[in-house]
């Protein structure tokens, strides 16, 4: 147990596929390059157990950081969907019984499209109270909901929690985590012994405003968001890779708990 009023919870957000809610409108679902805060608390109180709709008061306080270790690639799903019987798809609009009307002229066919993140790795740093924190790094190592990165089809890969760290400022934390990209990505940098990796944190003097802060959640209606300020700013770490073993598979910290990564041969 850590002693401390305040502490930082580190976790590693790594996934074949990744999606971070952005504003959307019908068919087309966006992502946003970096994990946003409405994700992360979402993913958090579902490994606590919490139900859809269950306030999130006490979790809105946590201040975020989020490091970015391999920024991975935008990846397009292409979807199209039509009556299995035959008919038009129903349009937007209802009539005066709150019917959904069928579409005029027919319409059989209609073109959705999802965007993900493919092989991305993030660190995510929350400073909060240290008795939170531990509960929920805790409920992280043994969620009772599957835990998702951004959408149900988007589970993570490797250990998910770093654990618990002593206060210190966000910046502090993201500059002492080893890297955690995976070791394809590494290799790229196996001459270097440091790289530069893009971070942003939540800071009330930042000169972003991003709205990501869930304020109200409702199963029709939809989640509403208020803005937070971040900065951001580049972060040196070492590489921890050298040429002479840029060729090796890596034991780092992208296996899992018992030293098995399950995607390990696929290279993430």
């Amino acid at each position: 147990m850590t002693t401390t009023d305040s502490a930082v919870l580190v976790l590693r957000l790594a996934a074949p596929l990744q999606s971070w809610g952005a504003p959307s409108r019908y068919n087309r679902r966006d992502t946003r390059p970096q994990p946003t805060k409405s994700g992360v608390l979402g993913l958090l109180a579902a490994a606590a157990g919490r139900p859809r709709g269950a306030s999130l008061t006490d979790l809105l306080g946590l201040r975020l950081g989020i490091r970015v270790d391999q920024p991975g690639s935008l990846l397009r799903d292409y979807h199209t969907v039509s009556d299995h019987r035959g008919l038009p798809l129903p349009a937007s609009k209802v009539d005066a019984k709150g019917t959904q009307k069928r579409t005029s002229p027919a319409k059989h066919t209609h073109i959705t499209q999802r965007y993900y993140l493919q092989d991305a790795v993030f660190i995510a740093a929350l400073r909060g109270p240290t008795t939170l924190l531990e509960e929920l790094d805790h409920a992280v190592k043994h969620p009772y909901f599957p835990l998702a990165l951004g959408r149900r089809s988007c589970p993570p890969t490797g250990p998910l929690s770093l654990g618990l760290h002593p206060d210190t400022e966000l910046s502090n934390i993201l500059s002492t985590v080893p890297w955690q990209a995976s070791h394809h990505h590494r290799r790229r940098n196996s001459n270097n012994t440091h790289v530069s990796l893009e971070a942003t944190i939540e800071d009330p003097q930042g000169e972003d405003l991003v709205a990501d802060v869930p304020d109200i959640y409702h199963l029709r209606k939809g989640t509403t968001y208020s803005q937070r300020a971040v900065k951001h700013l580049w972060i040196t770490v070492p590489t921890s890779l050298d040429a002479s073993t840029a060729d090796t598979p890596s034991q780092s910290s992208n296996q899992g708990p018992q030293g098995h990564d399950p995607f390990a041969l696929l290279g993430w």
